[in-house]
């Protein structure tokens, strides 16, 4: 299994309650009904206020390395992905367990 992390933080000016991110993390939110790849899925709004804190947070999982490359491709990911370009900017990890 890989699991795929993923930390999002909105930019500079950009509220969580902005018509545009709302449908972002409802972009996100609904992915794992989209994506058959998708072996376990969740994601929220970073609950905690600190400075160094990202504001959404993407925790999922899939098979292996190719069933993550065929997430990364799916044009529902692709969609979600390009919403939040607009208005944030992320980190990830990979990694097997």
């Amino acid at each position: 299994m890989i699991r795929h992390l993923v930390l999002l933080k909105l930019n500079e000016g950009v509220s969580r309650d902005e018509p545009r991110v709302i449908a972002g993390a409802r972009a996100f939110q609904e992915l794992d009904t989209l994506v058959p790849e998708i072996e376990f899925w969740e994601c929220a709004w970073n609950i905690t206020d600190r400075p160094i804190a990202y504001d959404f947070a993407i925790n999922s999982a899939v098979a292996d390395r190719d069933a993550l490359k065929r997430y990364l491709e799916h044009p529902a990911h692709q969609a979600a992905a390009a919403q939040w370009r607009e208005f944030a900017t992320w980190v990830i990890a990979d990694y097997e367990f």
